[in-house]
């Protein structure tokens, strides 16, 4: 039998309330499961945190909330998070309006996940992520995939693939190149989500339940049973756990996310979430109003013509400008 949420806000404003803290490792829906002290507690919200369409609590929050009889709680109070990953909600209705998707708080580090086949890379959904990574001022991982099938000469990754890895490490991203099936890459994975909590990000396809059975035998098992209930490619996040590493650290997954729409990040500030872009703005003719595109005497267009960006990461650029 649910709580009376009335009665338990009625007591939450008296002066000893007792309460208790702890962190939201699973949630689903309307329910909210909390570990204090090597103890689960099942809560809801209390009435006065609820809010339509919009998640007050996501897994990674440090929550405090009142036990009740039988092992369950209320979460009154979701103390100050120090990051959180969003984004833009998908809109199901040209009459809907978006709105921010917190996709998980507290994380260490971003892990984003792209094939390098099967299906073929979308380099610009990784930018997308990398993005957004940035704009919470959260580091990231990129985590390559599938390389047994994308294979060139004498067994080395295909050139393009490589390029677009060397690419990313010399803008200053970790990158790691990984195959579950010839176990490439797996122990430099381990050794980047050792002692972290990592929040995974990947479309559906590109190999997380088996990277993850790789990495610990049934994880992505556990994993995916989670990603049924979510609804897959149905932008919903009703359901997500923490899940603890065996080699330390602990991960979240973000079950087969084909959007992800970046939230108020306006074009002039889209520039700076480019790490290999910030040297050169402030730098071009019309300082305060170059929007990288077509102006003359443009610093980072001249950086592009000059190789010292990227021309695909700028063209991805120009392209999540013009999305905003």
């Amino acid at each position: 039998m649910k709580p009376n949420l009335t009665v338990i806000d009625d007591y939450v404003q008296k002066e000893h309330a007792p309460m208790e803290q702890g962190v939201v490792y699973k949630k689903t829906v309307g329910s909210y499961a909390v570990h204090t002290d090597g103890r689960t507690t099942i809560c809801t919200l209390a009435s006065r945190l609820r809010e339509k369409h919009i998640d007050t609590v996501v897994v990674g929050d440090l929550v405090r909330y009142i036990p009740i009889s039988g092992g369950a709680g209320s979460i009154v109070e979701v103390l100050p998070r120090h990051n959180q990953l969003s984004r833009r909600s998908a809109v199901p209705m040209p009459t809907a309006h978006a709105f921010e998707q917190v996709i998980a708080a507290n994380v260490d580090q971003v892990a984003a996940v792209i094939s390098a086949a099967n299906p073929p890379p979308k380099w610009n959904l990784l930018d997308r992520y990398l993005v957004s990574a940035e704009w919470a001022n959260i580091p990231t991982l990129i985590c390559i995939t599938k390389s047994d099938l994308a294979q060139g000469k004498g067994g080395q990754p295909d050139e393009h693939i490589s390029q677009a890895a060397e690419e990313y490490t010399r803008i200053g991203y970790r990158v790691a190149l990984t195959s579950a099936v010839t176990g490439r890459g797996l122990e430099t994975l381990r050794q980047e989500l050792q002692g972290r909590v990592s929040v995974l990000l990947g479309k559906s396809g590109v190999g997380k339940t088996s990277l993850l059975n790789a990495l610990q035998p049934d994880l992505g098992l556990r994993v995916n049973q989670v990603s049924q209930v979510t609804g897959k490619g149905k932008h919903t996040t009703t359901h997500q756990e923490l899940f603890s590493l065996d080699f330390g650290g602990a991960i979240i997954d973000t079950p087969g996310l084909r959007e992800f729409g970046l939230w108020e990040v306006d074009g002039h500030d889209l520039a700076q979430l480019f790490p290999e872009m910030r040297p050169f703005i402030g730098r071009c003719r019309f300082r305060l109003d170059c929007r990288h595109d077509e102006e003359p005497g443009c610093a980072v267009r001249q950086a592009v013509m000059d190789g010292r960006i990227s021309p695909r990461r700028y063209q991805s650029y120009m392209k999540l400008k013009d999305d905003k």
